[in-house]
């Protein structure tokens, strides 16, 4: 009777923290908006939505306590290899159709030709690094961004030395050890941001490293606040916990911007998560919390093909604020639209067929 209930206790689900993927939803529009605003609006400072790219510094937060969350108890037992084939499956397919996307628009711009300088073998080379998540900052139309097909793929490149580092050394590790990695990673975090002036780096070529550093911190964070179950419970639900995620991600610039955002990804952000996990969604909420989570990462994936396209729209044709503020407002709405339709036609019938694949192969 013993053996039976220690069965029936292993296989019960794990608790799924709703509210947490509501904010991812939200976080993933945002930096949507962002995107689009970075465009004609190059001085961030007078961009409303000028903080958005902390978006990302809550998703590295997010995964840590996820990671942590999912893994700790049993990545001993499924070992590094099943582990990493579980994280391809769960990432690789969108990172694919981002670059898949970030090509055809690259080479079809109805906005744009193809820049001088890029022959088949160079545009093949820029494929292949971006499918396989091999940074090449060679494209100077785009900034020299590490992914130019793809720019957002630098967070998924984090991501991935994240889950490595977290597979091979830190799940064995005490949470007082993580403790100090993360003070450590903290102090590298502020030198990057005091240094830039803010905390945006990590995408391109001459601040790559200051990614690192991003995730290092968060990523970190994000463990220890499972670790030490620093969850709050409270009763503030999505729409309040919602709020005060877009507080910070809304916020304008300050005179000590970079000690502002500092404040806000080293402090506000673990807060952020351990009251997300701490409270419910609430009876209406929570359906809208589970669509939020799920076409997040097709939303972040997905979006920036068109973002290139918009930006050569917008020097071409020099549209109005009218103008531009009704492209953005019909845009994001369908680019929502076009997630949905990825992750039911590609995204989860791909992950559904590689685990199945998977399955029989063990």
């Amino acid at each position: 009777m013993a053996a039976a209930g220690k069965e029936t206790k292993t296989l019960q689900p794990k608790q799924h923290y709703e509210v947490l993927d509501g904010l991812r939803g939200i976080a993933a529009i945002t930096v949507v908006l962002y995107h689009f605003m970075e465009m004609f609006i190059t001085d961030f400072s007078k961009n409303f939505a000028g903080h958005g790219f902390l978006a990302v510094d809550f998703f590295f937060c997010l995964s840590g306590f996820v990671i942590a969350y999912a893994y700790d108890s049993r990545i001993a037992t499924m070992g590094l290899k099943n582990f990493f084939v579980a994280r391809i499956i769960r990432l690789h397919p969108l990172v694919l159709l981002g670059s898949v996307l970030g090509l055809l628009a690259f080479l079809f711009d109805p906005f744009m030709a193809v820049p001088a300088g890029y022959p088949a073998g160079r545009i093949i080379l820029l494929f292949i690094t971006s499918a396989l998540l091999i940074p090449f900052p060679v494209m100077a139309e785009r900034g020299f961004n590490l992914f130019g097909l793809n720019a957002p793929a630098w967070s998924l490149f984090w991501e991935y030395v994240a889950n490595i580092i977290y597979a091979t050394v830190l799940y064995r590790l005490s949470k007082q050890v993580l403790l100090i990695l993360a003070v450590i990673a903290a102090v590298v975090l502020c030198y990057a941001g005091f240094s830039a002036g803010n905390v945006m780096g990590g995408w391109g070529k001459d601040t790559w490293w200051h990614g690192g550093a991003r995730v290092a911190w968060s990523f970190l964070a994000g463990m220890l606040i499972y670790r030490y179950q620093f969850i709050i419970k409270n009763k503030i639900g999505f729409t309040g916990v919602s709020v005060l995620l877009l507080a910070a991600l809304l916020m304008p610039v300050f005179k000590y911007n970079a000690l502002a955002e500092l404040l806000v990804v080293i402090v506000y952000f673990p807060l952020l998560v351990a009251l997300g996990a701490g409270c419910l969604p609430g009876s209406y909420a929570g359906a809208a919390c589970r669509f939020s989570g799920k076409i997040s990462y097709p939303l972040y994936m997905t979006h920036y093909a068109v973002l290139w396209m918009f930006g050569n729209y917008y020097n071409l044709y020099k549209p109005d604020t009218t103008q531009v503020s009704l492209v953005i407002m019909c845009a994001i709405p369908l680019l929502t639209a076009f997630a949905v339709l990825v992750m039911k036609v590609y995204d989860e019938p791909v992950r559904k067929y590689l685990t199945a694949l998977w399955k029989r192969s063990r």
